[in-house]
């Protein structure tokens, strides 16, 4: 595994589009701009979405729960955190 890599662990399984389905239409929408936009942080999700912080939060909240994501940490600035779209195909 490289540096760039996101960790996972095995016995956690990925989750897909069904699961994001039943999910209030903020996350559905975060989901939808990370998978037109690879990675990205909260705030270029915020300004992408124009919904606000706290919003953002609680959508990807909702999308981690469903184990559709993958964040990580920026290597640039360890203080932000990196949003990935992670569904089986």
């Amino acid at each position: 595994m490289s540096a760039s890599e996101p960790f996972r662990q095995e016995s956690t399984p990925r989750g897909s589009w069904e699961d994001v389905r039943d999910l209030p239409p903020s996350a559905k929408l975060v989901a939808k701009v990370l998978e037109y936009n690879d990675t990205m942080t909260q705030q270029q999700i915020a300004d992408e979405t124009l919904l606000p912080a706290r919003t953002v939060r609680y959508a990807l909240n909702r999308l981690d729960d469903q184990n559709v994501i993958d964040s990580r940490f920026s290597f640039s600035d360890a203080r932000k955190r990196l949003y990935s779209l992670d569904i089986e195909s």
